[in-house]
């Protein structure tokens, strides 16, 4: 994929682009553009286990649950990522990703762009042992720390890159304990006929679980999820501004008003 292709794909933007979830995609928005710092101050400000109504806004069977589950659901996935990161940082002894990931028998590459897809990626995990960091995404997210409060709210001790590796690393972990991993046991049943049923997997899950993962190994105090917000306005700081208005409302908190001649990043 050229850098022109990359571009195009990524209008319109995909949702849930660093937990790489299916689902809708925004319409071409038009959102006043926010500065950076302000925006990751706010969503650093919102406890891991509230962010539960933003991945599930993303999962496919999200219609089907109440809050209640969901909310019970975040929890449970969190702890299981945080569980099994401390299992394999102890199992490998070690916390860094990348000895972690040659541990464990990954292929990590570390590309410009994706290769063909009809989604924006920055970061996949392909079976059975392949990992794909693409680097224009970091590249862009490393230009942003000199914006006024990023580097307070996500320290300059942050290494994107190795950021995205610790949340891919969990879907190798959950390929190899997948007969025991909580996000892969637990299902929603989908319908029941006499002794006949389809239960399914939910993937969120599986993201959530990610996040916790990545949090653990990487020592920070904030959810990986607002690094959707972070890698998009690399791309967009307008999307970046709607993602975020999106994350505010779904977490139930106040969306900041911007005020007339307020100073914006552009």
């Amino acid at each position: 994929m050229t850098k022109e292709e990359f571009q195009t794909a990524f209008k319109p933007i995909a949702d849930g682009l660093f937990g790489k979830q299916g689902g809708r995609r925004y319409e071409r928005p038009h959102f006043d553009v926010r500065p950076l710092g302000d925006m990751l101050m706010d969503l650093a400000d919102i406890p891991p286990e509230e962010w539960y109504g933003y991945a599930f806004s993303r999962e496919p069977l999200n219609g089907k649950f109440q809050d209640e589950q969901r909310r019970e659901w975040m929890e449970k996935s969190l702890s299981c990522g945080r569980e099994y990161a401390k299992k394999i940082c102890h199992k490998y002894q070690t916390k860094d990703p990348k000895a972690l990931a040659k541990a464990m028998g990954m292929d990590v590459s570390f590309p410009e762009f994706p290769e063909k897809t009809d989604r924006v990626l920055f970061a996949e995990f392909r079976m059975p042992n392949n990992i794909c960091i693409y680097m224009d995404a970091v590249k862009k997210a490393e230009k942003l720390f000199d914006r006024p409060g990023v580097s307070e709210v996500l320290t300059r001790k942050l290494d994107v890159s190795r950021l995205l590796l610790s949340h891919e690393l969990f879907h190798c972990v959950e390929e190899e304990y997948h007969e025991e991993i909580f996000t892969k046991t637990e299902k929603i049943r989908l319908w029941s006929l006499g002794f006949l049923h389809n239960d399914s997997n939910i993937i969120a899950l599986s993201e959530i679980a990610a996040m916790g993962f990545a949090q653990e190994i990487m020592g920070i105090s904030y959810s990986p999820y607002l690094m959707d917000v972070f890698l998009v306005y690399g791309y967009s700081p307008e999307e970046a501004s709607g993602l975020y208005e999106e994350m505010m409302e779904l977490a139930h908190r106040p969306v900041p008003p911007i005020e007339t001649g307020e100073e914006k990043d552009v």
